[in-house]
């Protein structure tokens, strides 16, 4: 009996844990603090690196021509080479755009490819900041699809911050998912990762001791008082190392409530594990702050306490306790879907709601993963890592492809 009243116990708190904790996430996933607009607009360039052919690439390169940013913006679509699947659609937006009499201005760099102990992304955003001086620098993902607001959303925290060396907006997931690979990213991203940030962020007042660069604005003068992109080399992780150097250096990370789609879907199950395993890899390094690691830790806890008191209350006869027990897990799996669902993610079927508790019940193996495993693919490409998830090799500038040049859009 004594068993059973311990048990009971447990659950009942694991369950009040979680539902107190979804509270705060929810409370800040809804929080959207006004910004006065600003009474004129600097110019920006915005660099958009650009490798392989993304899901809905033609959209996306189109949405980043419509930026409806009321000042002057340069956009700078960044290769690797000639070859790169997706520099035929961007040459044929900015050839629609110019045709329909819109004055935008774009442009296509081909940065070569990355020397050792540089990735990819890094490269792409030296080479694209050498061919621009303004003060303001937009990095963008190519897989993200941001309405006509964002840009101006970055610019009016920014400029009325002191000490603001950046600002970035959040990301979730919009698209209706197809596959349980699509479940699990979703529910990572919106779940998971987003709430906890907007929670951190709401706990420091509005900002984060890294960056969460899928989009981000970023002074130029702050960028070059750390060393530049190149401070990132040897990095797995630019924009949260990057961020992380900005307040070692006393300045602030702005987290602006502007949300961006990532647009994803129809993610096979290998694929899906592989982002798993290359966002755990991400945290390791680029997450600095514990608070914002302590809410997945939570819901990880609860996850696997409760099971594991349901499962000795059951093997005891405690059917009563066991089941209370089981509440903890069931309550962190509407919790996820609920927050995913808050936060602008589409609706998922009952046959998806499983997929909540196997991303907590998987993560600590595929953190073992990480550790074992030194190896990480993202974009195409394999780094070996050192054991504290670096880049195993030194950056060097030999074996570089050829430099940086513009081609005509």
């Amino acid at each position: 009996m004594q068993l059973a009243v311990i048990v009971t116990l447990v659950g009942l708190a694991l369950v009040a844990l979680v539902w107190i904790l979804h509270l705060g996430l929810r409370m800040a996933v809804r929080a959207t603090p006004a910004v006065p607009p600003l009474d004129a607009y600097p110019p920006l360039t915005v660099i958009r690196p650009i490798r392989g052919l993304d899901v809905g690439a033609r959209e996306n390169i189109h949405a980043a021509l419509a930026h409806g940013y009321p000042g002057s913006v340069r956009t700078l679509f960044v290769f690797d080479d000639e070859q790169e699947p997706a520099l035929p659609l961007v040459r044929e937006a900015i050839a629609e755009r110019w045709a329909a009499g819109d004055d935008v201005e774009a442009e296509i760099v081909i940065c070569g490819h990355p020397p050792v102990g540089r990735t990819g992304k890094i490269n792409a955003m030296i080479a694209g900041l050498r061919h621009t001086t303004n003060e303001l620098v937009v990095f963008a993902d190519s897989d993200i699809r941001p309405d006509g607001g964002a840009l101006r959303a970055l610019a009016d925290a920014l400029e009325r911050v002191r000490g603001a060396a950046s600002a970035f907006v959040p990301v979730y997931s919009s698209e209706p998912p197809t596959t349980v690979g699509d479940v699990g990213y979703a529910l990572l991203l919106n779940g998971l990762y987003g709430p906890a940030a907007a929670l951190a962020a709401q706990r420091r007042g509005g900002d984060l001791p890294f960056i969460m660069g899928q989009l981000m604005m970023i002074r130029r003068s702050a960028l070059q008082a750390i060393g530049g992109v190149e401070a990132a080399d040897g990095q797995l992780v630019d924009d949260m190392y990057l961020g992380q150097r900005f307040v070692a250096a006393g300045f602030r990370n702005l987290v602006v409530p502007h949300p961006v789609p990532v647009i994803q879907h129809g993610l096979g199950l290998r694929e899906f594990v592989g982002d798993f395993v290359r966002w755990i890899t991400f945290s390791r390094t680029g997450l600095p702050d514990y608070s914002f690691k302590a809410i997945p830790f939570l819901h990880g806890v609860a996850c696997w306490v409760g099971t594991l008191a349901a499962v000795v209350a059951l093997a005891r006869g405690h059917v009563a306790a066991a089941a209370i027990a089981a509440l903890a897990p069931i309550s962190v799996a509407m919790s996820v879907n609920e927050l995913h669902r808050v936060i602008g993610g589409a609706t998922l079927g009952l046959r998806y709601s499983w997929v909540a508790l196997a991303l907590l019940v998987t993560a600590p193996a595929v953190l073992l993963r990480t550790l074992i495993a030194r190896r990480v693919t993202w974009r195409g490409r394999t780094y070996d890592l050192d054991a504290g998830a670096h880049l195993a090799v030194p950056a060097t500038t030999s074996g570089r492809d050829d430099g940086p040049h513009a081609l005509a859009g």
